[in-house]
């Protein structure tokens, strides 16, 4: 092997190393986003995420253990996380008309427009009974991070994988922006130069989800890849 080569392969190994994640739930000590609460707005109106108080979001979808029902409800109320007053959005998820999970998520939106996650409290429910916390986080929290849910120029970042969320070995989110889709239609509707995303985490390996963004609204619809099972946008309640 020549020595021209050598090098050659040699650089694309490290090339590949420097490109690889951590492997999960082991600290990203290369990841520190820096906060500054005076970098951040009270408001969160990014066209692909918008959170404004009041507005309710519907989801449904069956799988195969029942018809799925997603709520969404934009609180009025907020809470200080890193020093950033965030506002809570509530994510209830029914199966079959039973309540399994009762979450409470925390966003907040900086000045060039990009909408950070900064944690959730999250219960899931068994027979009306709250059975487990797991997946709770809150950034500052035990080396836990806040990450990137939306950017301000999403199609900027296309290609780029970046994390929705930090706790190792708890809350591992990543996402990437894949490209404009022509068109999708879904109950509520139908939408044009949707924004698609893949969404997957190190900690549930060949698990991975496509979520499709119209502008104003948000999330119209979600596709599990493995399963081919969908979760669509039925109605929205604006306040």
């Amino acid at each position: 092997m020549t020595i021209r080569w050598l090098f050659a392969l040699t650089l694309i190994g490290l090339l590949i190393a420097g490109c690889q994640s951590p492997s999960a739930g082991e600290p990203d000590e290369e990841y520190a986003p820096e906060i500054d609460p005076a970098n951040f707005v009270g408001v969160i109106d990014n066209p692909y995420f918008p959170r404004i108080p009041g507005t309710r979001y519907i989801y449904e979808g069956q799988t195969e253990d029942g018809l799925e029902r997603v709520e969404l409800e934009v609180l009025p109320e907020t809470r200080v996380v890193m020093g950033v007053t965030t506002t809570i959005v509530r994510d209830t998820v029914y199966l079959d008309g039973e309540l399994v999970e009762d979450t409470y998520d925390w966003f907040a939106q900086d000045r060039e427009g990009n909408v950070w996650y900064f944690g959730e409290e999250s219960k899931e429910y068994e027979d009306g009974e709250a059975v487990s916390a797991a997946g709770s986080w809150e950034a500052g929290v035990d080396g836990a991070l806040p990450g990137i849910i939306m950017y301000a120029d999403p199609l900027d970042h296309a290609g780029e994988p970046y994390r929705q969320e930090y706790y190792a070995g708890e809350a591992e989110d990543m996402g990437e922006v894949v490209g404009l889709v022509e068109s999708v239609t879904v109950p509520f509707g139908s939408f044009d130069n949707i924004l698609q995303t893949k969404d997957w985490t190190p900690l549930e390996p060949g698990v991975e989800e496509h979520k499709f963004y119209a502008s104003g609204i948000g999330v119209i619809k979600e596709l599990n890849v493995e399963s081919g099972e969908t979760i669509e946008l039925i109605e929205v309640i604006f306040g």
